[in-house]
């Protein structure tokens, strides 16, 4: 056996870069209810350097831009590729909240063919934000018949 192969992933950490994560934090706490768990504050340049915010189970990770190391957010970069799915009780009223703290609804909460309530908020910083709910289950065959039917027409 090789070393790859005894390898274990154990957990995984969006990392979001922000200007401003001081004002992140306060947005997602606001947002989201994150409750801080770390904060690493630089010295001198007022920057944090590391912070880890606690959502429901999930941990996120986040920093100031570091442009000098090429550490950059979505506002200097000219937006984001990446969306953070949150599930969650009540999209419409996670998503009434994430705007009401700031941010910009993208797509309002709809009911999809994969059995999920969900819309789109891009916080202040640029990062996108699926937030949806269960509504019903579906088995990944259905899934695949409602999504064949959805793309031919």
């Amino acid at each position: 056996m090789n070393q790859q192969s005894t390898q274990r992933i154990h957990e995984v950490f969006p990392y979001l870069r922000v200007h401003d994560a001081a004002a992140a934090l306060d947005y997602y706490r606001r947002a989201f209810g994150a409750t801080l768990r770390l904060r690493l504050d630089e010295a001198g340049s007022g920057r944090i350097g590391h912070a880890e915010l606690e959502l429901g189970p999930a941990v996120i990770m986040l920093s100031d831009e570091y442009p000098e190391h090429g550490i950059l957010g979505p506002r200097s970069i000219g937006g984001t590729s990446v969306s953070i799915h949150l599930h969650v009780d009540d999209a419409d009223a996670m998503l009434a909240r994430a705007v009401a703290a700031g941010g910009s609804l993208i797509r309002p909460a709809t009911d999809a063919f994969y059995g999920e309530r969900s819309g789109t908020v891009r916080d202040p910083f640029g990062h996108e934000w699926l937030i949806g709910h269960s509504i019903e289950e579906v088995s990944p065959a259905e899934m695949q018949r409602r999504y064949d039917e959805l793309m031919a027409g």
